[in-house]
C-alpha cells in the first residue's frame, strides 16, 4: 500500500507511524524483540544504514522486529534483504543486548553476523543511505549502540580463537 505513495509522503508516513509505535510501546511497557545484522563484505567492511524515519543522522545496522513465528536468523536475513537488497550468508548468532528506554519500553536485540557478496541498494523511502565501512574508519554518525555491537562481535570472535 505505502509503495504506491510518492516517496516524500511515504517517508512522512513512516516517521509518523514509528513515532506512534514508540509511544505505544512505552505506554504498555513492552519488551520488543528484534535483530541487528552485522553484515561484512569480502574486504571485512561492515554494512551500515541511515534510516529516513528514525535517527536519520545516525548510522546503524540493518535489522528489525521479529515477525510472529520467526527466529532471529530468519528475521536478520529478511530485514537485510528488505532494507538493502543484500543476501545474508553464513549467518551466526553471537549475543543478545537489552536496551531499556526512558519512555518505559525495552528492546531485546539479537545480534547476528554474516557476510554478503552484494552491494547495497537504497529505496529512498525507508533508507537514506547504505554503505560498507572499515571497522577502523566508521562514519562520525555511527551511534554508541553500533560501536558497542561491533565491540561485542570482536570479543565474541576473539573468544572463538
Amino acid at each position: 500500500m505505502f509503495a504506491r505513495l510518492p516517496a516524500p509522503l511515504h517517508r512522512l508516513a513512516l516517521k509518523l507511524a514509528h513515532a506512534m509505535r514508540l509511544r505505544v510501546w512505552g505506554w504498555l511497557r513492552l519488551e520488543v524483540r528484534g535483530t541487528n545484522a552485522l553484515v561484512f563484505d569480502r574486504e571485512g567492511r561492515v554494512l551500515l544504514v541511515r534510516h529516513s524515519y528514525h535517527l536519520s543522522t545516525q548510522w546503524m545496522f540493518p535489522g528489525g522486529g521479529l515477525a510472529r513465528g520467526e527466529d532471529p536468523m530468519q528475521t536478520a536475513t529478511r530485514e537485510v534483504r528488505e532494507e538493502t537488497g543484500c543476501r545474508l550468508q553464513d549467518a551466526v548468532w553471537f549475543d543478545t543486548v537489552l536496551r531499556q528506554f526512558p519512555s518505559g519500553w525495552t528492546n531485546r536485540i539479537e545480534l547476528i553476523a554474516g557476510t554478503t557478496d552484494d552491494m547495497p541498494r537504497v529505496d529512498g523511502r525507508e533508507l537514506e543511505e547504505a554503505a560498507f565501512f572499515a571497522l577502523n574508519a566508521l562514519p562520525d554518525g555511527a551511534n554508541a549502540a553500533t560501536r558497542d555491537s561491533i565491540a561485542r562481535w570482536q570479543g565474541w570472535r576473539a573468544s572463538k580463537g
